[in-house]
């Protein structure tokens, strides 16, 4: 062995000689203060969550909201080209297929958007105040009482939320 590595070994030796073991006392259980900031922590982090489901659904709420009033202003221009189409004589007519087919994209948009039509079937519907507008009662022997004798304007549901009722002629 050279000069360097003899000289190195004398002080590694002497170093270990110098340290001494110490026993560590085992860790203590957690102290009040460690136990208190552990649980604002956990507070906290539920306080945190609870916040993000509530505004999730808040913005998902608003977001149903907008596409109702958006809906809802639509709405009259759809019963205008129902309108249309009931009144042209020639259903053959290229005007009468284009006006038909913008009020079926109208339909399939509502539908993408989660937009149905209150359903209804004229004779056998029972009257519903939630869903339907009684303008006229009529007296219609072959139908039961209370029910819908005819349809005047479709109504409309959003996810179980009517948008607009229906306007119903009621039987008596």
């Amino acid at each position: 062995m050279n000069e360097e590595a003899k000289i190195f070994e004398e002080e590694l030796e002497e170093t270990e000689e110098t340290i001494e073991v110490v026993d560590a006392p085992p860790p203590e259980a957690p102290t009040d203060k460690a136990a208190e900031l552990l649980d604002k922590y956990q507070r906290s982090l539920a306080e945190f969550d609870n916040y993000r489901k509530r505004t999730t659904k808040e913005l998902a709420a608003r977001y149903d909201d907008g596409t109702r009033a958006t809906c809802e202003k639509l709405l009259p221009i759809i019963d205008n080209f129902e309108r249309a189409l009931a009144a042209h004589p020639d259903k053959e007519d290229t005007f009468y297929k284009g006006i038909e087919m913008i009020a079926r994209q109208f339909d399939s948009t509502l539908e993408e958007l989660g937009i149905k039509p209150i359903p209804i079937e004229t004779g056998t519907t029972a009257f519903d105040a939630n869903q339907h507008y009684a303008v006229a009662h009529t007296e219609d022997e072959t139908l039961a009482e209370n029910t819908i004798a005819e349809i005047l304007q479709k109504g409309y549901i959003h996810k179980e939320r009517v948008i607009r009722p229906a306007m119903v002629k009621v039987a008596n």
